[in-house]
């Protein structure tokens, strides 16, 4: 096999394939919403793999930037290097609220079965809820954009039947004003784009089914979906588990330490 084979198997770290499975979710020509950390990594290794043509919103306000490696966050100036727009926080929340964006890339505290997100409050909003940071755009993004991607810890306490506090709507809410849990479609109507697309965490990749419940789709190398299991406070769906996540390669682990982020700002 010669050395310049993209398909051989690299050693890795456990982030290092987060940010792989997370560049291959991109399709290439895509307009993606993308956070600090490691939604940079992965749409700039997405950018130089699979997707190309795939044009990145960074959340602070640059549109269409091509950094030459990775900035610190999305506040950054070097977000900004061949961007088509430098503009604000107004400029790229518009575009979300047009329809523009394909894909976003988001995390929170707590996700549960039907991919809703909770980084607002634990225990629920009140005096005895453990407040958290917030929506910080969390809501409005995973909201309007056509499909999300959730970058996730996989711990018992994270991963529950209901999250106690809604942030970012899933697949599956609850209806005002009765409260009975109906498909997002009902209660958005016209507003309606679409929901999670997929779960990474760092021991598998979950996906959604018809009726926008959570499953168990590829495992990473060294777990089982026991481990998994153990790891979801709810019965979770390991029936349609499609096999092993793929490995990063050398050609992709040499593009994220050599190219994308030569620095370490978030690999190191």
């Amino acid at each position: 096999m010669a050395d310049n084979d993209h398909s051989k198997i690299g050693e890795f770290k456990p982030f290092d394939l987060l940010a792989v499975a997370a560049a291959r979710e991109v399709t290439d020509g895509e307009v993606v919403f993308a956070g600090t950390g490691l939604p940079m990594l992965a749409i700039m290794l997405a950018q130089k793999t699979i997707a190309p043509n795939a044009v990145c919103i960074y959340e602070a306000g640059s549109i269409g930037g091509r950094p030459i490696d990775l900035p610190t966050s999305v506040g950054d100036a070097r977000c900004h290097y061949q961007a088509s727009i430098a503009n604000g926080l107004w400029d790229v929340f518009g575009l979300l609220g047009r329809g523009a964006v394909d894909l976003a890339f988001l995390s929170g505290a707590e996700i549960d079965q039907y991919g809703s997100v909770n980084c607002t409050a634990i225990g629920g909003y009140h005096p005895t809820g453990k407040r958290l940071t917030g929506s910080g755009g969390n809501s409005d993004i995973n909201s309007l954009a056509r499909r999300t991607v959730f970058i996730m810890v996989q711990e018992k306490r994270r991963w529950v039947e209901r999250c106690s506090y809604i942030t970012s709507p899933g697949w599956r809410i609850p209806k005002w004003p009765g409260g009975e849990f109906v498909h997002k479609r009902e209660v958005y109507n016209k507003a309606f784009r679409g929901g999670p697309g997929a779960v990474i965490s760092d021991m598998g990749v979950f996906r959604f089914d018809d009726e926008g419940v959570i499953y168990l789709d590829t495992v990473h190398p060294g777990f089982t979906p026991q481990h998994i299991q153990d790891n979801c406070s709810f019965k979770l769906n390991i029936s349609q588990i499609s096999g092993e996540t793929k490995t990063p390669t050398y050609h992709e682990l040499d593009l994220l330490y050599n190219v994308v982020d030569p620095e370490g700002i978030f690999l190191r």
